[in-house]
């Protein structure tokens, strides 16, 4: 797991590697990340759009931009935390993603970005 805070924000990540949904025969390899924000701030926050730096390690990278996080836009109150998982498909069995959460302080709608962390993607038996 690897973790940074930002603002008062706390993310956290945690990957998987996915052989079922994986064909490294055709260059497919599927990962899935399980994403933890904590609000350790005073004031309610919310999540309005993300951006996604993703490369393979073959060199090739990708930007990925959006509103919310699988479909939402979550609101989260102070001390608390919102979790979900996603996922991630690279053409290579090592690769990384990192980027940034854009989010509004709801007290005064002041606009902030937290980052998120550089995590990295890699298949089991790489680590070997």
């Amino acid at each position: 797991m690897v973790t940074t805070i930002t603002e008062g924000v706390k993310v956290s990540i945690e990957t998987i590697y996915q052989p079922e949904y994986s064909n490294p025969a055709n260059d497919h390899f599927m990962f899935a990340y399980k994403v933890s924000i904590e609000n350790m701030t005073n004031y309610a926050i919310r999540l309005m759009s993300r951006h996604w730096y993703i490369f393979d390690s073959n060199g090739a990278k990708r930007e990925v931009e959006g509103e919310g996080v699988v479909g939402q836009q979550p609101v989260i109150e102070p001390g608390h935390t919102h979790e979900y998982v996603s996922g991630c498909n690279l053409k290579t069995d090592m690769g990384n993603m990192k980027g940034e959460y854009h989010m509004i302080r709801l007290l005064d709608n002041a606009n902030f970005n937290v980052q998120i962390p550089e995590f990295y993607l890699i298949a089991p038996y790489r680590l070997n």
